[in-house]
C-alpha cells in the first residue's frame, strides 16, 4: 500500500448557503489523500498502474464547479467519484476549506474533511 496526496488545490467558485456567496464566489483550497496499492506502478513505471493524480485534480474541479449549499456535500461527492472511478483506492480522505467565509468575523478559513472506505464484497 501507499499513499498519493494532491495539495492545496486552490480554486473559485461559489459554495454556500448565502443568496450573495452564490453570486460573488470565494477562494477554497481542496486536499486529497488516496490509499492504495502503489506495488505495480513501482514495478512498471507505467501511469496505467497507478491513480492518476491529473484526474483526481479533474474530479475536484468538476464537483467544486457545482453550487453546493454546504461543503459536506461538496466533501462526499468527490469522495464518491473517486472511489467509483479510480477502483484501485482503497480510500480516500478529502477535506475542502473556503477561504475568508463571510461569518461576520476574522476567520482564516472554514474546512469540512471526510474519509471514504471502498466497502468490501
Amino acid at each position: 500500500m501507499g499513499i498519493i496526496r494532491v495539495k492545496n488545490i486552490q480554486l473559485y467558485t461559489n459554495h454556500g448557503c448565502m443568496v450573495e456567496e452564490g453570486k460573488i464566489g470565494s477562494d477554497y483550497v481542496v486536499n486529497v489523500k488516496l490509499k492504495t496499492d502503489l506495488e505495480a506502478s513501482v514495478l512498471s513505471d507505467r501511469l496505467e498502474d497507478t491513480v492518476d493524480y491529473v484526474a483526481v485534480y479533474n474530479i475536484v474541479k468538476a464537483e467544486m464547479g457545482v453550487r453546493a449549499k454546504l461543503l459536506e456535500v461538496v466533501v462526499q461527492k468527490i469522495i464518491d467519484r473517486v472511489l467509483k472511478e479510480h477502483p484501485g483506492v482503497q480510500s480516500v480522505r478529502v477535506r475542502v476549506a473556503k477561504k475568508n467565509p463571510p461569518i461576520g468575523g476574522e476567520v482564516e478559513e472554514v474546512s469540512v474533511e471526510r474519509k471514504g472506505k471502498r466497502k468490501k464484497g
